[in-house]
């Protein structure tokens, strides 16, 4: 999220896991709320993002993707998207992807309240 030009990360560890292992996975979903201003800037991610390796197997990693977010979280939440996965895949180059490359980027117009699960 970023929030007047500051990054703040939200750590959603531990609110949930990988769907598809169990049947049920009521008890182990969690949720946190998060106050959110005008202008604020939300951006969600699979690890598909994170994990994306170039042909020298190092990762696109976080550090990369909060910096891609926070040069450009003046600009609508579509190009926001578009610039991230654009410089992923200009990272990775022609090197095989093995996951899924997930990105939602939401910028809020008024205050709001948003829910994590």
């Amino acid at each position: 999220m970023v929030r007047n030009g500051q990054l703040e990360r939200i750590d959603t560890g531990d609110l949930g896991l990988q769907v598809g292992f169990i049947d049920d996975i009521a008890e182990f979903v969690n949720q946190i709320e998060v106050n959110l201003n005008a202008g604020d800037v939300v951006v969600l991610y699979t690890d598909g993002i994170t994990e994306a390796e170039n042909k020298d197997r190092k990762e696109y990693g976080i550090k990369r993707l909060c910096e891609i977010v926070k040069q450009n979280w003046q600009q609508s939440a579509e190009d926001i998207k578009e610039t991230v996965i654009n410089d992923v895949r200009q990272y990775i180059g022609s090197h095989k992807v093995f996951d899924d490359i997930t990105l939602v980027a939401e910028s809020f117009q008024y205050p709001n309240r948003l829910e994590i699960n």
